[in-house]
């Protein structure tokens, strides 16, 4: 089974559950590091997820994989929070991040650039506006490589 279609059956198995109890699935990683295979979910909730949540939704996740094995091999499974400079995975996410700041990267150059830092002013679903210094910077969603929230020390 392909990684993408490991993490498509992994979230149909844990989403339920996350919703029932309050929690937003992030994202789903699954990645070879040196020899070793890595199932690694990505939770959130309003205000914050605690260790002790993590724990829980770690022994859900576990308990489930073992019943419906979507995976064949040995894999370490790890349930954390994303962080406070978390992806923007989905449009919803971009939509909830207005007002923060973000680091966006895009496939391509826009006004000369490929990254941008500063603050999300908008997006309607189809361009993102960010404040980089005194400049406003319009980028095509489509164009968007990678974006999370930025911490600004």
């Amino acid at each position: 089974m392909s990684t993408s279609a490991i993490k498509t059956a992994v979230e149909a198995i844990i989403a339920p559950y996350l919703e029932e109890n309050g929690f937003e699935l992030v994202d789903i990683e699954y990645v070879k590091e040196g020899s070793n295979w890595f199932l690694r979910i990505f939770c959130d909730k309003e205000g914050g997820i605690d260790i002790d949540e993590c724990v829980r939704i770690s022994e859900y996740a576990s308990e489930q994989l073992d019943i419906h094995e979507p995976i064949s091999g040995a894999y370490f499974l790890e349930v954390s929070s994303p962080g406070a400079e978390r992806p923007l995975k989905k449009a919803e996410d971009v939509q909830k991040a207005i007002g923060k700041n973000v680091f966006v990267t895009t496939y391509e150059p826009i006004n000369k650039m490929k990254e941008f830092e500063g603050q999300l002013l908008a997006f309607d679903g189809e361009t993102l506006t960010v404040r980089v210094g005194n400049h406003e910077h319009t980028l095509p969603y489509e164009k968007v490589a990678s974006a999370r929230l930025a911490i600004i020390f």
